[in-house]
C-alpha cells in the first residue's frame, strides 16, 4: 500500500474511533435515539441528490437502512446513553466479527477452521473478562445494546450480501435514507413528544456539531475513502486497519474524558483484539502481512 493511502487509511480509522467520543457529547445534548436520526438525516438528505442509485430492489435498501440505521448505530449510540464509556463501545463493537463468522456458519453453512475458532474464544474470553471491569465504564445496560448493535451489524452485511451490489457507497448512502423515521418513531414511543422539544427550542452548538460531525467526516467522507481503498487494494491489505479503530476509540476517551485504563480493561482489549487479528487474517497473511503493508510511492 502506498505511504499516501496508508496515511488516508488510517485518518479514516481515527476519525472512525473519535466519532464515539462525539457521540458521547450528542447523548449529553439529546435523546440518542434523536441524535441517530438527525445524523443520518443529515448525511443522506444532500447525499442522495448527487449519488446514483444503485440498481437493487428497494426491498434491500430499506432493510439496510433499518438495520445498519437503527438495529447498529440507535442501539450503540444508546449503549453510551446508558453508561457505556465511549472507548468500550468502540472495542465490544468489534464483537461483529465473531458474530458475523457464528452466522455464516449457522445461516450460509460456511465453514469454521480451527483458527477462527480460536480467534473466536479469544474475543469471546475478552468480552466475559469485560463483564468484570468495576471502573464504571461498563454497564449491563450499556453492554447489552451494543451487543446488539454488534448483531445488527453482523446482519446488515447478510442484507448487502444478498443485494449483490458492487456499488457499496451508493448502496449504503440510499439505505439511510430510511434510517431516521424509524428512529423518530421509537423516540417518540419512548418519551411522547416531548422527545422532539430541543427541535422546537433550538440545537446548542454542541448538538449541532455532534450531528453534522457524525453525518459528514464520520458517515460520508469516511465510507467514501474507505471504499476507495478497498476498490485500490485486496481486502486483506485493507482489513486489518479497522482494528486501529477501538484502538483510536480508547485512546481518545483516556484523553477527553479520563477513561480508566487499568489492568483488566487493557487484557480484555487485547484478547478482542488478537481474537479478532487471528479469527480474520489467514497464517500466511499474518506474517507477510508487514512486508507487503508498506510500499515506496510509485
Amino acid at each position: 500500500m502506498r505511504y499516501r493511502d496508508l496515511v488516508l487509511g488510517v485518518m479514516v480509522m481515527a476519525v472512525w474511533g473519535f466519532n464515539f467520543i462525539v457521540i458521547k457529547i450528542g447523548v449529553e445534548q439529546l435523546d440518542p435515539l434523536l441524535l441517530t436520526a438527525l445524523r443520518f438525516a443529515a448525511a443522506a438528505l444532500p447525499a442522495v441528490f448527487f449519488v446514483r442509485r444503485p440498481p437493487v430492489a428497494w426491498r434491500y435498501i430499506f432493510a439496510y437502512g433499518l438495520v445498519f440505521g437503527t438495529g447498529v448505530w440507535g442501539m450503540v449510540t444508546f449503549s453510551v446513553s446508558a453508561g457505556l464509556s465511549p472507548g468500550m463501545a468502540s472495542l465490544l463493537l468489534q464483537m461483529n466479527v465473531a458474530i458475523s463468522m457464528l452466522i455464516g456458519w449457522f445461516w450460509l453453512n460456511e465453514q469454521l477452521s480451527g483458527q477462527k475458532l480460536v480467534g473466536a474464544a479469544l474475543a469471546m474470553c475478552g468480552l466475559l473478562l469485560s463483564l468484570l471491569i468495576e471502573d464504571g465504564t461498563v454497564t449491563a445496560t450499556g453492554l447489552g445494546l451494543v451487543l446488539m448493535g454488534a448483531i445488527c451489524w453482523s446482519l446488515s452485511g447478510l442484507i448487502m450480501k444478498a443485494a449483490r451490489t458492487d456499488q457499496v457507497f451508493s448502496f449504503i448512502v440510499w439505505g439511510l435514507l430510511f434510517a431516521p423515521l424509524p428512529l423518530l418513531l421509537l423516540a417518540y414511543l419512548q418519551q411522547g413528544a416531548a422527545v422532539f422539544s430541543p427541535l422546537m427550542n433550538g440545537l446548542n452548538s454542541n448538538a449541532i456539531i455532534s450531528i453534522l460531525f457524525q453525518a459528514w467526516p464520520t458517515t460520508l467522507l469516511g465510507y467514501w475513502l474507505w471504499n476507495r481503498l478497498i476498490v485500490a487494494y485486496p481486502l486483506s491489505t485493507v482489513a486489518p486497519l479497522t482494528l486501529l479503530v477501538p484502538v483510536f476509540g480508547l485512546l481518545s476517551s483516556w484523553l477527553v474524558y479520563q477513561e480508566p485504563m487499568g489492568d483488566l480493561k487493557i487484557t480484555s482489549a487485547a484478547l478482542i483484539i488478537a481474537g479478532l487479528v487471528v479469527g480474520t487474517l489467514k497464517i500466511k497473511v499474518l506474517t507477510g502481512w508487514l512486508k507487503r503493508y508498506v510500499q515506496p510511492s510509485s
